[in-house]
């Protein structure tokens, strides 16, 4: 972690701070005036700013502007005397973290600067990114007319939209995109929109004021910020709310925003690529996704194969990940026999290139020998290909269906590293959710607990119906709720076979 750098000409301040910030094992470094520091920046940068406005020569408004000029989420500290207030609203103006008002409580000042130090590893974490694009592995002739695609768009600036089923690979592609790109050298910034929760998503994308909400305490730069002369890539484009559809579109037309709580708008200027494994089309016949905003993103569409789509690359994938798991975990890479690969390129594998890289990580560390042969596979895996009754497969995108317990065998195999579960007792059915739960997660499925949650419903009141012969209310009265919410309920989850008492 870098140092923070502590700008006054006040050397008793100075002291302060530095003897403060060693206390909490916080490296420093100090300015007498901003005139150093600012020669100091054309060499190394700090992890936070903390500096006086008044001082000889340049002031802190000054160093403030420089900063930002060429680091804008570097978080500036701004120490300022109680008659100063107008120059911390000018502080603010320029893009100040927060300001210290003299004199000040130290332990203040110290929680005030973590929190900026969170603030700063924070983007830093997030603008970085992998050093390197990860190599996107493929011969058949599918992934060549992506790679072709890819070709072709290396030049342009233009709006993308990925489509594929979950797991095949769409965010390698938008950073494909990215890196062979006029933006190469800005910032690739990834939103997953469906894994946010619908409130924070609009400060998340947007950014935020200081006071705009509850919990506001500082303001921060949004995703569209961040990516400011590079690209934003918008995974699950489908689950955006209806409400942030329109703001997204407002973006792509004009090239303006507001933060949460802003008045002044915000230039973007940001390539935007996106992403969803659903089918937009219909999304906008069934009135939950913008026809406007569907046509402003679809003007390239790259579709990227299934893995059933592209078998004759499995054997290379498969080599690529068992090393790739290797050196992750320090040991020698596994083989596969010539067998096993074949078994493999025969297998469907709903969860694409995330489920088989998942099936690697779980060979090396659980398969018995250096050489994996097809009984050393999940039992999952090889019961599914002969036929039997597996209850679950390796890391696949999960089924609506209820899970069927083997009949011979008192366990239920679940994922690779997973405990076998009870296939009887009062809790056995605790212990099927918490499977299906994990295989929905591990084959990154979005809203787990929605499409659960309406499953476990409809259950339980179909159950009830017919241990009251229909009856709805008497069911109702059973499971403990209200008449009128077991109706909603019925028409909701599309039950049939109920009726008044």
């Amino acid at each position: 972690m870098k140092p923070i750098w502590i700008v006054d000409d006040d050397e008793s301040i100075r002291w302060v701070l530095e003897k403060a910030l060693a206390r909490e094992n916080l490296a420093t470094k100090s300015f007498a005036n901003a005139r150093d520091a600012i020669a100091a920046l054309e060499f190394e940068t700090p992890q936070v700013l903390v500096s006086d406005i008044r001082m000889p020569g340049d002031s802190g408004l000054d160093l403030l502007q420089r900063v930002k000029a060429r680091y804008p989420g570097l978080p500036v500290i701004i120490i300022t005397a109680f008659s100063d207030l107008d120059s911390a609203v000018a502080a603010f103006q320029g893009g100040a973290f927060e300001y210290l008002a003299k004199p000040f409580d130290i332990d203040k000042a110290v929680e005030l600067i973590r929190r900026a130090l969170d603030e700063s590893l924070r983007e830093t974490s997030v603008e970085s990114g992998p050093a390197e694009t990860p190599e996107i592995l493929g011969q058949a002739p599918a992934m060549q007319e992506v790679f072709r695609a890819i070709g072709r768009l290396s030049q342009s600036n233009v709006t993308v939209l990925i489509t594929g089923e979950s797991g095949s690979g769409k965010e390698l592609v938008a950073r494909a995109l990215h890196k062979h790109s006029p933006r190469a050298t800005q910032p690739f910034i990834a939103l997953n929109t469906a894994a946010i929760p619908k409130d924070l998503l609009e400060s998340e994308l947007f950014g935020h004021e200081r006071g705009a909400f509850t919990g506001a305490q500082t303001s921060r730069r949004g995703r569209f910020e961040q990516a400011e002369g590079g690209t934003l890539f918008l995974d699950e484009i489908g689950d955006m709310p209806f409400d942030l559809q329109t703001r997204l579109l407002r973006v792509l037309s004009d090239g303006h925003f507001y933060r949460v709580g802003g008045h002044q708008p915000l230039k973007a200027n940001v390539r935007v690529i996106t992403a969803t494994h659903q089918n937009l089309e219909q999304r906008v016949r069934e009135g939950l996704f913008r026809e406007d905003l569907y046509h402003r993103l679809n003007v390239i569409r790259l579709r990227l194969p299934s893995l059933r789509e592209r078998r004759e690359d499995i054997p290379i994938l498969v080599r690529h990940f068992l090393v790739q798991s290797a050196k992750q975990l320090g040991v020698e890479a596994k083989r596969m026999s010539d067998a096993t690969l074949q078994f493999l390129c025969g297998l469907d594998l709903p969860g694409n290139v995330r489920q088989l890289e998942n099936l690697c990580n779980w060979i090396t560390v659980m398969a018995p020998g250096q050489t994996v042969e097809i009984k050393d596979l999940p039992l999952e895996l090889t019961q599914e290909q002969q036929g039997g009754s597996a209850a679950l497969a390796v890391a696949s995108t999960a089924s609506s269906e209820p899970y069927t317990m083997p009949a011979s065998h008192g366990t239920v195999h679940v994922l690779p590293g997973s405990e076998a579960l009870p296939a009887s007792g009062p809790d056995a059915w605790l212990a099927l959710l918490e499977a299906q739960a994990a295989s929905m997660l591990s084959a990154g499925q979005q809203e787990v607990m929605a499409v659960l949650g309406r499953q476990f419903e409809s259950s339980l009141i179909r159950t009830a119906l017919k241990h009251t012969h229909g009856r709805k209310n008497d069911a109702a009265v059973r499971l403990g709720i209200g008449r009128n919410t077991i109706t909603r309920k019925i028409a909701e989850l599309g039950i049939d076979g109920a009726k008044d008492d």
